[in-house]
């Protein structure tokens, strides 16, 4: 498929995950075979302001290309700055975050809050397309509540002001992510535009993958939750979509196996004191389920030097096998 003049692999997408989606993660799930993936949410005012955190977060690696940088903010004119420097800087799609639930994001008027105030969400989608040459993308929500359900007027404004795709959540951001997502509203998102349309919430498994792309009509899946601990789903959807045929689960093995490969790249991205701590989440979605593993993730959690967890597990590993 095409987003704008951008010729994406396939339409399944990683989506932009705060905390979770940086350089390693992304370059894991593109090996599985991910069409596209997003970078981490980056705060616009922090561009604006010259923060070497947010600058950290737009790097894109040749490897991962195409890639969407996701940018949120709610002032259209330092949008269009942080725009202006991710085309700068080598991106090939921007994403503009107004989707992002949590209160931090909101109570600064950025994230879901813009759908609260869809003039306003359409000046930044207007400045941000005016300012850039590479397509301009919007993450929204089903709505803010059950009483406001205005994904449809949204989306028909970005379609208006430029954007060159939409992708929608089918939750209301005060479900958070909580409860099932509504598919029928990335439905009436799809036959309401002309744009493609990227359908997200509940993706877990390839049948999910299959039936929103049925039930929907949507042009490209986004998943988020369901590729944690396991950039496996990209790969195992794709050929379930292909050939209708299931293939395995990873195996224990083939979890602590990346699980040691994702650790050491982020170790060697970010540093062993970093790297170690971030990797800790993503040891308990990798470990989830496997026999003994509550006790290797509290031993992990211990643990601040990156020989000693994988000589833990590796040891692990022999009592698997």
């Amino acid at each position: 498929m095409k987003i704008g003049d951008i010729q994406i692999e396939n339409d399944l997408f990683l989506a932009p995950m705060a905390g979770v989606t940086d350089m390693a993660f992304r370059l894991i799930c593109k090996g599985f075979g991910c069409g596209l993936v997003y970078t981490e949410m980056v705060s616009a005012k922090g561009m604006f302001y010259k923060s070497e955190n947010t600058a950290a977060l737009t790097a894109v690696d040749p490897d991962e290309r195409p890639a969407a940088v996701q940018i949120f903010g709610s002032d259209p004119g330092i949008m269009a700055y942080a725009a202006a420097k991710v085309e700068e800087d080598g991106a090939e799609l921007i994403d503009i975050n107004m989707g992002c639930p949590t209160p931090k994001i909101v109570n600064n008027g950025d994230g879901s809050a813009l759908m609260k105030n869809p003039r306003l969400a359409g000046e930044i989608i207007n400045a941000v397309v005016k300012q850039v040459r590479i397509p301009v993308t919007v993450k929204m929500r089903k709505g803010w509540d059950e009483n406001t359900v205005n994904a449809v007027q949204l989306a028909h404004i970005a379609e208006q002001e430029g954007a060159a795709a939409v992708a929608v959540h089918g939750r209301t951001r005060e479900q958070f992510y909580i409860g099932k997502a509504d598919w029928n509203i990335i439905r009436e998102v799809k036959a309401a535009l002309s744009i493609p349309v990227i359908g997200n919430g509940d993706i877990y498994t390839p049948q999910d993958a299959e039936r929103m792309l049925e039930e929907t009509g949507c042009d490209a899946i986004l998943i988020g939750r369901g590729a944690q601990g396991n950039p496996w789903i990209f790969e195992r959807t794709k050929k379930y979509l292909e050939t209708g045929v299931l293939p395995e689960e990873p195996s224990p093995k083939d979890k602590v196996e990346m699980l040691i490969h994702h650790m050491s790249m982020l170790v060697q991205q970010k540093g062993e004191h970093i790297g170690i701590k971030e990797m800790r989440k993503h040891a308990s979605w990798y470990l989830k389920g496997l026999p003994g593993s509550c006790t290797i993730k509290s031993r992990i959690f211990t643990m601040t030097q990156k020989q000693e967890i994988e000589n833990l597990l590796n040891s692990y590993l022999d009592s698997l096998i």
